[in-house]
């Protein structure tokens, strides 16, 4: 994998496709505002997901899911409810999901995804 933006946009295509043959439906990707971007928003019938997909292509520096620190925990969250006000509700249940992809050079990709992870 060439740049670290690369690598990152084949992480999220990968949880995407994960994530909807796990039935659910992705409502958005790659939402952004002026304070940034949430990865995906997934939803099945019960819960609408907010999913912070890390991507990594080894464990140098830990899994990709320990990247995910309380700041970027706590930014997650304030974009969420930035999106929740801009769409019709009602809303059931939220939670927040990280998706762990994992592409280890000429190896098979490891996805792991963490439900209600913070």
């Amino acid at each position: 994998m060439g740049s670290k933006q690369a690598l990152g946009a084949y992480g999220e295509k990968l949880a995407a496709q994960f994530l909807r043959e796990a039935g659910m439906e992705i409502i958005a990707r790659n939402w952004r505002c002026r304070y940034g971007e949430l990865d995906l928003i997934v939803r099945d019938p019960s819960v609408t997901a907010f999913v912070e997909v890390k991507t990594r292509s080894g464990l140098g520096f830990g899994s990709p899911a320990e990247s995910v620190t309380f700041s970027k925990q706590q930014r997650i969250r304030r974009l969420a409810l930035l999106w929740l006000a801009e769409q019709e509700g009602p809303w059931r249940r939220i939670r927040f999901d990280v998706v762990s992809v994992l592409l280890p050079r000429g190896g098979k990709p490891m996805i792991d995804h963490l439900t209600a992870a913070f």
